[in-house]
This record gives structure tokens, sequence and C-alpha cells, in this order.
């Protein structure tokens, strides 16, 4: 185990792992074996992810560019010249192979997140199914985590279509030893309810009272939410760039909805946690957050100002590539950071740990030792 010190373990707060094609047929009960998130070649001889038989239509013939992390990207995003488990290196499916990336790269303990998981939800309107898939994929990943459960942290996923179903799961994979719960932060994946509808709330508590951080995370849709993306979009000839950019608009603006809203006024003990969006634009959108709360604070229902909320319960994720993190991190406060590695995305790299202490080494250690991996230990409990 690549310990630095023995009180700064090094934590990676959003890896991914690349689920088993046969992940869902394996796990889910028989009445829904049928109906099983499946990687198929269709008629046409394309290579398609199916979600209750239906594909996702921008991931056709492209399934390798959800891996991809040690690949060239000029070739794996050309359509069908890759399947699926092209992209995926042997640690995105591997415990121990993760382990060995791990130990090479210098991460002592990885928070673990979906792939295939982050694409299917708004696809699937049928809230027993939605909650057959999760609770599917949270009973492998804790199967896939028991290999070393000190250094491979599960993070549930939960669907909030059945809120009584939700909470059951939250309360099963958090005793199973989900440490986390990752929730989509698309409208489509719940209803296009919003978070502030109290029909919500039981599930707030209960991630509150277990002290599970909730997480958003970026996702992937068939579905255009803005005048401005569109999956389509010409194969991502035209704009492709745009669409990849955006995706990380649904994390900000669900964990602004949810600030906004008073869900973090109405629960102070829930956890949030920002993920997949980087972290240099936290502290611009705190001060603008805090500015239009001025003007309309006699009619909204904070009591405090955004930015209290924000250091009362949240954390945000920092990239390896952003160039002014320490500078964020000096202004906001070095106790509202983590980093993530994204292993083994196609936007991802290897040696992050290194780019990461690079980017920050300007810190006092006592803050870098936090926003490698203190703040996450923290936040998750990871001592316990």
């Amino acid at each position: 185990m690549a310990h630095l010190s023995p009180n700064a373990p090094t934590v990676d707060a959003d890896g991914h792992v690349l689920e088993p094609r046969d992940t869902w047929i394996n796990y889910l009960p028989s009445k829904y074996r049928d109906r099983a998130i499946r990687i198929e070649r269709d008629q046409a001889g394309d290579e398609v992810l199916l979600f209750d038989g239906k594909p996702l239509e921008v991931a056709r013939n492209r399934l390798a560019t959800l891996g991809g992390v040690d690949m060239d990207p000029s070739e794996v995003l050309r359509p069908g010249r890759y399947s699926y488990e092209d992209g995926c290196p042997l640690g995105g499916y591997d415990p121990t192979a993760r382990l060995k990336v791990m130990d090479a790269e210098g991460i002592d303990i990885a928070l673990l997140y979906p792939t295939i998981g982050i694409c299917w939800e708004g696809h699937v309107c049928d809230p027993e199914l939605a909650h057959a898939y999760t609770e599917a994929y949270n009973r492998w990943l804790v199967d896939f985590c028991s290999a070393a459960p000190k250094r491979l942290v599960p993070v549930a996923h939960i669907n909030l279509l059945d809120i009584k179903l939700a909470v059951s799961e939250l309360q099963r994979a958090h005793a199973a030893g989900c440490r986390g719960i990752y929730i989509s932060p698309d409208l489509f994946a719940r209803g296009q309810k919003r978070f502030d509808d109290h029909y919500y709330d039981p599930f707030w508590a209960a991630a509150a009272e277990r002290e599970l951080p909730v997480a958003f995370h970026v996702v992937v849709r068939d579905q255009a939410t803005t005048s401005y993306v569109d999956p389509y979009n010409g194969g991502g000839i035209s704009f492709g760039l745009l669409n990849f950019a955006f995706l990380a608009i649904d994390v900000m603006g669900a964990f602004t909805e949810l600030m906004s809203a008073g869900v973090l006024e109405r629960f102070p003990k829930l956890k949030v946690a920002v993920l997949e969006t980087g972290a240099n634009w936290i502290s611009a959108w705190l001060d603008r957050l805090d500015h239009k709360y001025e003007v309309i604070r006699s009619v909204t229902r904070l009591k405090m100002k955004p930015s209290d909320y924000f250091r009362r319960q949240c954390l945000v994720s920092a990239d390896p590539d952003e160039s002014m993190t320490a500078e964020i991190v000096r202004h906001v406060g070095a106790a509202y950071f983590v980093w993530a590695s994204d292993y083994p995305h196609i936007d991802a790299s290897m040696g992050v740990v290194a780019e990461m202490r690079r980017h920050l080494a300007v810190l006092p250690q006592t803050d870098q030792q936090l926003v490698m991996g203190g703040n996450a230990v923290r936040f998750y409990g990871l001592d316990k």
C-alpha cells in the first residue's frame, strides 16, 4: 500500500469501474433478467448498449469511449473500430489489477463510481426496473470492493423515481458497506421533480442520518437538455466539444438547485459532493450566488448566504489538469476540496497524483494533505 504518511492517505474521490457486460444478467432477479442492461450487436452489426431493450444512441459503436484511458482518443472515437472491452483496461473491472494501478499511481484509497450506470437513468421510466438496476450494480460493486475493503470503497447508485425503493436501497447498501451515494443530476432521471419536492424528504433524511454523502456526477444521455446541446450533433463533428464540456453544467446546476431550493437549509446534516466539474469555478460561483442572495434574500428560503451552506455541508472535486487550484483552495479554504482521477475514462490520464501535487505545491503541507486525502477521509468517515 503506497502510503505517503500514516496520517495522510491519498484518496481518489472519484474513480470508476467499468462494469462487465454480464453484470446485470448475473445480479438482477430472475424476473427482470430479460430486461437486463446488455451490450450486443444489433441487426446492422452495430455494438449497442441496451436498457430494457432500447439502445443508447449517443454511444452506438462508440462503447470503447466509456473507458479508453490508455488509448489514443483519435482512434477510440472512430465509430465501430473498437468494442467495449477494447476500451476496458484490466483495472476497470478486476480489483487485483485496480490495486496495482493505485499502487503505481500512489493512491491509497479509491471511492468508486459506475460507468454504464451513468448512462441509463432518464431512459428507464419504470421505477421498479430502475431500482432493480441500481441494486444489482450495488451488489456487484460491493463484491468487487471486498477484495480490499479498506482501499476500494463502494459508492451506492440510487435512483429516485420511487422514493420508498430509494430509501430501502440506501439502507441495504449502507449495511453492505457503501460509504456514499451517487444520484444523477438529470431531471429526466427523477421524473422531472425538483429537489425541494417534499417527496424526496425521506431520502435526504435517511442519507443525513447515516452520514452518507450524496454526490452528483456527470451523466450520458440521448436527450438534449438545452438548445445549445444536442447529443446527436452530426457524429460529434460540429458540436462535440460543446457537448463534452457541457456535461459539467448538469452537476453545477443540480448542486445550485439543491442549495438554492432550501434542501441544505432543511437538512443541515446532509453532506453533498460535487464531482467531475473541476473546482476552479467554485469561488466565482459562490461569490455570484452570495451577491444575488443579498438582492432577493427577502423572498428566498435561505437563512444564510449560499457560501455558508457550501462550507457547512459540501465538498468539490478538483481535476488534475486545472491550473489555478492552489489559488482557489487558498481563497475558499482547504477544508472544502478533494481531487479525482476519473480513471479509467477516455479523458483521464495516468500520473495524476504527481500532477495534483505539483499544482498544490505552493500551499502549506497541511493544506495539501487535506486536499489530497484528509478531507475525503473526514467527509466519508473512511477512518471509522
